[in-house]
């Protein structure tokens, strides 16, 4: 597996996953309209493309496919890490989180879903709130957690 820079042709490639992914994988802590709500089947490619831009993004190959990505922003926000629905459970998401942790400098925060929450306790973050995000007028539940790093 090779992580390396996101680059602009990554990105539908990149919304497809995304889209699998939640769909597939958070189904059994989310309903279906807060699936639709949180990954709708036609994402903005020029938003999600500006926003990993404006990133340090960053993506998992294996053999040609990207089987994952993550970014953070600047101030040690962790926006999103997401691994391919068919290559859970194979270290693909410690290792992008333990890269793009590499990239903060104090703490690292970070908004998990239901289903991440568990991935990230076992790294070291600890839940600061619990929120209540409406998007397109459904409400999903997320939470925000924070690791303190030491290098």
């Amino acid at each position: 597996m090779i992580i390396r820079l996101y680059k602009p042709s990554d990105c539908s490639e990149i919304t497809e996953l995304f889209y699998g992914t939640v769909h597939k994988v958070n189904a059994k802590d989310y309903t279906e309209a807060q699936l639709n709500a949180w990954a709708p089947e036609n994402p903005d490619i020029a938003e999600w493309n500006k926003s990993l831009s404006g990133h340090y993004g960053i993506v998992a190959v294996l053999n040609g496919v990207i089987v994952g990505f993550g970014d953070t922003d600047g101030a040690g926000y962790l926006d999103r890490l997401f691994v391919h629905k068919d290559y859970q459970h194979k270290g693909i998401g410690s290792a992008l989180c333990d890269e793009l942790e590499k990239s903060a400098h104090g703490k690292i925060i970070t908004h998990a879903s239901i289903t991440a929450r568990t991935f990230f306790e076992k790294r070291g973050y600890k839940v600061k709130n619990v929120n209540r995000v409406v998007r397109h007028g459904t409400e999903l539940i997320n939470f925000t957690m924070e690791k303190v790093l030491r290098f």
